[in-house]
């Protein structure tokens, strides 16, 4: 199960989340959302479990702790819908004449 964990701290690393999220059971991935070009933290993050059990106690267990000086958002992802895809409704375009 793929979870979203919003309103991280920018300190925040995948080692951390690790480890919050290990105490609920295996981790299969961590990845914290970043910007393409500085590469700072976007404030938020996936992580997944393979245990549907597990990660129902992780949202649990961790949405509302603080983290970093951050009280995190932790739920089920959703998937992103058309509308959320590169390019946002109308998509890309070059200049016209």
């Amino acid at each position: 199960m793929k979870l979203y964990v919003g309103n991280l701290s920018f300190e925040t690393n995948e080692n951390d989340l690790q480890t919050a999220f290990a105490s609920y059971g295996k981790v299969a991935s961590v990845a914290i959302i970043r910007d393409k070009f500085s590469s700072d933290s976007r404030g938020f993050a996936f992580v997944e479990m393979d245990n549907n059990e597990e990660a129902m106690a992780a949202i649990s267990g961790l949405a509302g702790t603080e983290v970093g000086g951050r009280v995190l958002t932790v739920n089920e992802a959703r998937p992103r819908d058309d509308s959320q895809q590169r390019g946002g409704r109308y998509g890309g375009g070059g200049r016209r004449s």
